[in-house]
């Protein structure tokens, strides 16, 4: 399920218009959109998750997060306002701040048991800027900063604030403010010259430089296809060059290789492409990437992780090993240098061994874990991820099944114990799995060791806690707005205010602005009335505080008299001094509000007799009554005749429930007729029908003889 953050800048600099008449804000808006429609032809962005993000103060900044549907980000994204600084380091912070708020409750990350590509929650964060100069209330900075001072717990486990599967992509809007007569050219679109730039190739993703709406759409284009699920990984070289392939497809020593200048396949900072499951939908795996460390018990903490690995390969030709029934993951390397190489060596039957530097114990470059390869077709570069150590595990297997018959004598299990000592403890459980799958489940004990120390292991399950403590307090901070400046204010005609709350001669300016008439308004306290605007329009009018009756005029006493009920009695939910017509005038974007009219609603009286039968039919006959519920008398029941039930399965006659049937009234037994009694009935049926049958047929007999 992809996860795509827009990191939208809100800077008052983003007001500046272009040659269309529209505003750079108004630009990234439509670019979000257009982003959106073009998404939308996958089938598979039924799964994505949108989360927009501003240059405001963080926690404001997140306008919609992990809990906001698609139209809560939609309405934030159509009122975005640019009226601040550009923040861009700090936006950038609390953007993966909040794609990491639940990293450590998942254990996504699984820290010191090695990095699984198959645990992943791919993000792409697309932000939209003008590339100006990053201001903050300091001042103007010439390099972007990233704060280190992170409020998440558990950041200290990586040195980045990105992981291996989240990515970042800038728009940079360079859109003239004049129509341009040069003709425009067509081709791939370049990166921008800002600080950002530099950002987004460390986290495996780039910039553009955006001039034209139609270079804008190329983008958004590009940015749609970018949408992969994946991790992006450091691969560098070891050792020597390879020797170089002559055109019969030999090697030819004769040709020297450049073996101390540095080529642009030495070291590589691609994406290795994780492909879900056909069936499930979900990527599965079997083996991690081994850590940069050996764990250990005596370890009192975890080392900091970088956030992509450094893998290193060796360009030594080796042939590629696998057995059968052994699982092994197989993930398809991004376009690179590094793979345009291997193709073009057209060698797709031997490959290179990748390593991880200080993985292993007794090895400083560490044991191999799988290898690099090209296709059969030569088409791409596959790196196969093996167990560790595995050119040592597969020949042992393969003697276990083909010359012990899972029968292993003693010097087998000597040398498969050997190796169990070189291999990392997180490396024991999946073996345990792959083995049990290949039928041979008893090899390794049961007593698992994950080879972490025990206060390792609690300050772990501690930060998970603390981690879901602060994503709660973040997600709940999430859509509201900044707290305002408090005071008041008191405005004229040319429209300028001057807060009364920091001015020393309150009083002073009260009585100039309203006279000695009203002494009892200096008494005024600010912090009960936070907020109130004293208005200039209309001299005359007096601003009326309540505080004594008899300061009211003659002619205004039927009004205020209504007013001082309302309030007294709370009848309106309007504020003090606010009359029924200021009520109603609502603005516009708030007039479809009804839901936060229905929460200052009292609630619903109860109904006054519980017991009432409900009225289920609301369809047909409103007062039709659901007779289940109702008391019925058994006679009725007996007259009108038992209702066939349907008998459910599993329900057994007990005596126990013959025994609670109430007994039938003796008047409505039916009584028992003796068997004599209907023998004889039964005879004198018989004898009245024989009777019937012969003068019937005697009377047929006549009317015949007469009509003849």
């Amino acid at each position: 399920m992809p996860i795509l953050l827009f990191l939208i800048d809100t800077s008052a600099s983003m007001n500046q218009r272009t040659d269309l008449g529209t505003s750079y804000l108004d630009i990234a808006k439509g670019a979000v959109e257009l982003f959106l429609k073009l998404r939308a032809r996958d089938p598979a962005s039924r799964g994505d998750r949108y989360m927009l993000v501003t240059y405001d103060e963080p926690p404001y900044c997140i306008k919609a997060g992990w809990k906001e549907n698609h139209a809560t980000f939609m309405s934030e994204l159509k009122n975005l306002q640019a009226s601040g600084l550009t923040t861009l380091g700090q936006a950038l912070r609390s953007s993966f701040d909040l794609l990491n708020l639940n990293r450590l409750i998942s254990g996504i990350d699984n820290y010191g048991q090695g990095r699984n590509p198959f645990f992943l929650e791919p993000s792409i964060l697309i932000t939209i800027t003008d590339g100006n100069k990053l201001t903050s209330t300091s001042g103007v900075q010439e390099e972007l900063h990233l704060p280190l001072n992170s409020p998440l717990p558990g950041s200290e486990l990586t040195k980045e604030p990105f992981r291996w599967d989240q990515r970042l992509f800038a728009l940079v809007l360079r859109l003239p403010g004049l129509a341009s007569t040069e003709p425009e050219q067509i081709g791939s679109v370049p990166t921008d010259e800002s600080a950002i730039t530099q950002m987004c190739e460390v986290t495996g993703g780039r910039s553009y430089c955006v001039r034209t709406q139609r270079m804008l759409n190329q983008c958004l284009e590009s940015l749609v296809q970018k949408v992969q699920s994946g991790v992006v990984i450091n691969f560098e070289k070891t050792g020597p060059d390879p020797l170089p392939i002559g055109e019969d497809g030999l090697m030819d020593s004769s040709r020297p290789s450049n073996s101390f200048a540095a080529q642009p396949w030495h070291s590589c900072h691609k994406l290795i492409y994780v492909r879900p499951n056909s069936k499930t939908g979900v990527p599965v795996g079997h083996w991690p990437i081994p850590e940069s460390f050996w764990p250990d018990q005596n370890l009192p903490s975890l080392p900091p992780r970088t956030s992509h690995p450094i893998v290193r390969f060796s360009c030594i030709d080796c042939e590629p090993m696998v057995i059968d029934k052994l699982p092994f993951d197989k993930y398809e390397l991004e376009p690179s240098p590094l793979t345009q190489y291997i193709l073009e060596r057209k060698s797709p039957h031997t490959c290179w061994q990748v390593f991880v530097t200080s993985s292993g114990k007794y090895n400083e470059l560490g044991y191999p874990f799988g290898y690099l390869k090209a296709s059969t077709t030569l088409t791409c570069v596959n790196l196969f991820v093996m167990p560790y150590n595995y050119p040592v595990l597969l020949p042992l297997l393969d003697d276990l099944f083909k010359v012990h018959k899972l029968k292993p004598n003693l010097k087998w299990r000597q040398a498969f114990d050997s190796y169990l000592k070189t291999l990392p403890p997180y490396y024991l459980l999946p073996l345990k799995k792959a083995l049990r799958m290949m039928g041979a489940p008893n090899l390794i004990s049961d007593n698992l060791d994950c080879g972490l120390s025990y206060s390792v292991i609690s300050y772990l399950k501690k930060l998970s806690q603390q981690t879901k403590l602060e994503s709660e307090r973040i997600l709940a901070s999430v859509g509201k707005k900044p707290p305002q400046e408090i005071g008041i204010k008191v405005k004229n005609h040319s429209g300028g205010g001057v807060s009364l709350t920091h001015n020393k001669n309150f009083r002073k300016l009260l009585k100039e602005i309203i006279g000695d008439t009203a002494p009892r308004l200096t008494e005024l306290n600010t912090k009960e009335f936070a907020g109130f605007q004293v208005g200039l329009l209309n001299k005359d009018l007096k601003p009326q505080t309540y505080r004594n009756a008899y300061d009211i005029p003659r002619r205004d006493l039927l009004d205020q008299l209504t007013r001082m009920r309302s309030n007294l009695l709370k009848t309106h939910k309007f504020i003090v001094g606010q009359d029924e017509d200021s009520l109603h005038s609502v603005p516009v974007a708030q007039m479809g509000n009804y839901q936060e009219y229905l929460k200052t609603l009292a609630s619903p009286l109860r109904e006054i007799d519980p017991d009432q039968p409900k009225r289920l039919h609301t369809f047909g006959n409103p007062f039709k009554q659901d007779k289940k519920g109702m008391m019925i008398d058994e006679a009725d029941e007996f007259v009108a005749g038992p209702q066939k039930k349907v008998k459910r399965p599993g329900e057994v006659n007990s005596a126990l429930s013959s025994k609670r049937r109430r007994s039938m009234s003796l008047l409505l037994r039916k009584p028992q007729t003796p068997p004599t009694v209907l023998l004889s009935l039964t005879m004198f049926m018989r004898r009245r029908w024989k009777m019937v049958k012969s003068h019937l047929m005697a009377s047929c007999q006549n009317l015949l003889h007469q009509s003849l």
